[in-house]
């Protein structure tokens, strides 16, 4: 018997969105539900004093994939913010990434060639043949001084762990650039919705019905007799009732301030590297929009020890963790009729333009399929 939906998509983020648009335009009847309060998932903005405030962090959209650029700004016009962050480090402010701009503030180095002689000799100084664990790797890459001023203490809190018990691939390589360029990003599209993210899931999930404040493990037999299909972009160990042990994230913990000044720090995002500041960075969201409203929104970032209450971050790919991840992967592969996918179905971290992506792959196969 035809049941009442042709897919029930549970979450509303970037990967449930975008697959609830795709089969809506191809002529399926999609349900969405989410357990927050609202659409969006993390790219959802919290509008305060009139400021598109992002509520899980900095979200700046960037690809090389016209196709993409051009996909997104059908829904919404995105303006030409590029991001550019400030690093604060014992003191002194410094530009991101690392690049010219930033060994002359650390050293004084006026041309590629002496930025260039000063890394190598600090690599040969203190680098090592084998890494065996991240601050050899970084020591390796870059030497002491940048390791020490820009990475050693804000991994360390951003991982809650000494950098000689991380492992050394959390970062294979570090950018390191010999121009004066502090565009973080090399993708030639980048930018932020004009009026912010939630437009963008606004215009993905127009007409569609969309349930939120809903979850859909305490009512799953419920739900799943809705559907023809079912597409996933929750947690994949949680699908499978933690059966083969819990996959291991970091969180984040926000605090907003409401400022009585037009602008604060001058930039949308400064990271604070010292272990002095318990928060990562400070975004400033009045930036990303070049707002010009009499009052300022700041957040301060702080990483924090994840538990199966709080919000799934970072997946900790270590050894462990993704041998137990491929686990769930083959039991997922066995689901009749389930679609998984987005970054905590994946266990992966992923940019938003590669969830958009995957997102249309897996539709267009499965539309094409049916």
């Amino acid at each position: 018997m035809k049941k009442q939906y042709d897919y029930l998509i549970i979450g509303s983020g970037l990967f449930g969105s975008v697959f609830a648009h795709e089969a809506t335009k191809a002529g399926k009847k999609c349900l969405v539900i989410d357990k927050r309060k609202h659409t969006g998932g993390n790219v959802y903005c919290e509008n305060i004093e009139g400021i598109n405030v992002h509520k899980y962090g900095a979200h700046i959209f960037h690809t090389n994939d016209k196709g993409l650029w051009d996909y997104v700004n059908q829904f919404v016009k995105f303006n030409n913010f590029t991001n550019s962050p400030i690093a604060l480090a014992k003191g002194k402010l410094y530009n991101l990434p690392f690049n010219m701009n930033t060994f002359y503030q650390l050293w004084g180095t006026k041309t590629p060639q002496e930025a260039k002689a000063k890394i190598k000799e600090q690599i040969a100084t203190y680098g090592v043949e084998n890494p065996k664990n991240l601050e050899e790797q970084a020591l390796s890459l870059v030497g002491k001084d940048i390791y020490d001023n820009f990475i050693k203490e804000y991994t360390e809190k951003q991982w809650g762990r000494k950098a000689t018990e991380l492992p050394a691939f959390i970062i294979k390589r570090l950018p390191v650039r010999f121009t004066f360029d502090n565009n973080y990003f090399n993708d030639q599209y980048q930018g932020i919705p004009i009026g912010g993210y939630n437009k963008l899931i606004e215009g993905l999930l127009e007409d569609i019905e969309v349930v939120t404040n809903t979850d859909y493990f305490l009512y799953r037999e419920k739900f799943n007799a809705l559907a023809d299909k079912i597409v996933y972009s929750g947690k994949i160990d949680e699908y499978f009732d933690y059966k083969l042990g819990v996959l291991e994230y970091r969180s984040l913990h926000f605090e907003n301030e409401v400022l009585n000044t037009d602008n604060f720090q001058g930039n949308a995002v400064v990271n604070y590297n010292d272990a002095g500041y318990d928060f990562t960075r400070i975004i400033e969201h009045k930036h990303f929009e070049f707002g010009n409203q009499s009052k300022t929104v700041i957040t301060k970032e702080y990483p924090q020890e994840w538990n199966p209450s709080n919000e799934a971050f970072y997946p900790i790919n270590d050894i462990k963790n993704q041998a137990l991840f491929e686990k769930y992967k083959e039991l997922s592969l066995k689901e009749e009729n389930v679609i998984f996918g987005g970054r905590l179905s994946e266990y992966k971290y992923y940019d938003m333009h590669q969830v958009i992506a995957m997102a249309l792959t897996r539709s267009k196969k499965e539309l094409n399929n049916d």
